[in-house]
């Protein structure tokens, strides 16, 4: 799929619109006119081509222990990701083990906080170790300090009628325990996509609620096979969706009907344009003497 040198709009509750990509996807087909996929790149490569806040980020890189292998600048490297996406997202969702992820609450981006700590509950591991049973992942809620919650999308119809009437006096939050099954086995088989460690639906889909409205955007960079994606074409929310991995971009391809977009070479720099190196603002002030 081409992609034009056009930025993307966002646009606003003003009606105003703001710059969201540093490109625009070409020819997508109606049905997936929210989602854009990403070709393959770094993270840091991901986050520098959002120009403008997105509502929400889901970080789910891989957790330094088992599967994914490991790194011992590990901890800089997931300190380095916060600080970054905190510069485009409103809020953030960072996945791992409690006993890995939990170090980044000591170095989280100026003016963020911890909204909460979030668990996963799962009963059913197939782990093979002597011992305890792994049941649990974390996923830690990181904000902006003023970034606004909307607990009124897990609402009922009847909840719903009194919170816009103005008649409750609350409104109730879900759970800080989200409790799924893991997909394997025969276990959500329909929804396997053959991804090493696929998040279920059931546990993406709570984050996004919480974060956003309809018509929002979330930003996955690491996007694995795509269930971010489900989960906001589910909703009615855009999705800009990324991976390093040419597999699991095909495969988040495939899951959503959408394709890649392609990302522009960018503009070369020319010779007239350059400034001098001895004295950059030395023709800017003939030129003004001039004028005067």
């Amino acid at each position: 799929m081409q992609a034009t040198t056009r930025r993307a709009r966002k646009t606003g509750s003003s009606g105003a619109q703001t710059t969201l990509l540093e490109f625009e996807p070409a020819a997508i087909p109606p049905a997936a006119g929210n989602t854009i996929i990403f070709p393959p790149q770094d993270v840091f490569d991901t986050l520098k081509q959002i120009r403008e806040p997105v509502a929400a980020t889901i970080l789910d890189p891989w957790y330094n222990k088992g599967y994914g292998g490991t790194r011992p600048d590990y901890h800089e490297w997931l300190c380095a990701v916060l600080k970054e996406t905190a510069r485009v997202s409103n809020h953030i969702f960072l996945w791992g083990f409690p006993q890995i992820v939990h170090k980044a609450l000591d170095y989280l981006p100026k003016g963020t906080k911890l909204v909460a700590w979030l668990t996963w509950y799962y009963k059913n591991c197939p782990s093979v170790i002597r011992g305890w049973r792994s049941a649990q992942l974390t996923c830690l809620h990181i904000s902006r300090n003023k970034a606004k919650l909307y607990p009124e999308n897990f609402l009922n119809h009847a909840q719903k009628e009194r919170f816009e009437n103005g008649k409750m006096r609350f409104v109730p939050g879900p759970p800080s325990v989200i409790e799924t099954s893991l997909l394997v086995g025969f276990v959500g088989r329909k929804e396997q996509t053959g991804h090493p460690s696929q998040k279920p639906i059931k546990t993406i889909e709570p984050l996004v609620l919480m974060a956003t409205k309809e018509g929002d955007t979330v930003l996955d960079p690491f996007c694995g096979s795509g269930t971010t994606g489900v989960v906001c074409r589910d909703l009615g929310r855009r999705a800009i969706l990324c991976d390093a991995s040419e597999e699991y971009t095909r495969m988040t391809e495939k899951r959503l009907g959408v394709k890649r977009s392609t990302l522009p070479e960018p503009a070369p720099i020319l010779a007239r344009d350059q400034p001098s190196k001895r004295n950059p603002t030395r023709r800017t002030r003939k030129m003004v003497r001039k004028r005067k």
